[in-house]
């Protein structure tokens, strides 16, 4: 499986967001010179999680983004699946009736998707923002930190 770019980018400003949010709201601007992402692409991606009901905008003067939840409350499985939708490397009919299948009935690779789904699922569903957050504070006391949140591995 391969996340986009909305899905990484989107990450690391979620949390970028939830960081810097005790202050009040935070702007796109703020968010793109420390992420180093462009202000229009961060704008698309912060209007998923606005959908998603996972941020909220404040406008006028001073406004941005809150988070629209506790950071204890977002796993990153609901920002990802918020910014790239199903996070199946593989949409296999045994899992999804609509879909149409030749072999369905007589296919064991289904059995792999279904464990690698479960897999991925399970996993960025235990991860909660206010864990990322503690190992970027971990990360900020040994020196690590220049800013911008690494979730690339």
């Amino acid at each position: 499986m391969k996340l986009s770019t909305k899905g990484r980018y989107g990450l690391r400003a979620y949390i970028d967001l939830a960081k810097n949010s005790g202050k009040g709201p935070v702007s796109i601007g703020s968010i793109a010179a420390r992420q180093d992402i462009s202000e229009r692409y961060l704008e698309q991606l912060m209007a998923k999680l606005k959908k998603a009901g996972l941020v909220k905008s404040v406008r006028g003067a001073g406004g941005g983004y809150v988070l629209a939840k506790p950071p204890g409350e977002v796993s990153a499985g609901d920002v990802l699946r918020a910014l790239e939708g199903s996070l199946e490397p593989v949409v296999c009919a045994a899992f999804h009736p609509e879909e149409e299948c030749p072999v369905q009935e007589n296919c064991v690779t289904k059995y792999v998707w279904q464990k690698v789904n479960e897999s991925v699922s399970r996993t960025v569903d235990h991860i909660m923002i206010d864990t990322l957050l503690e190992k970027s504070r971990e990360n900020s006391q040994e020196g690590e930190d220049n800013g911008k949140t690494d979730i690339s591995g």
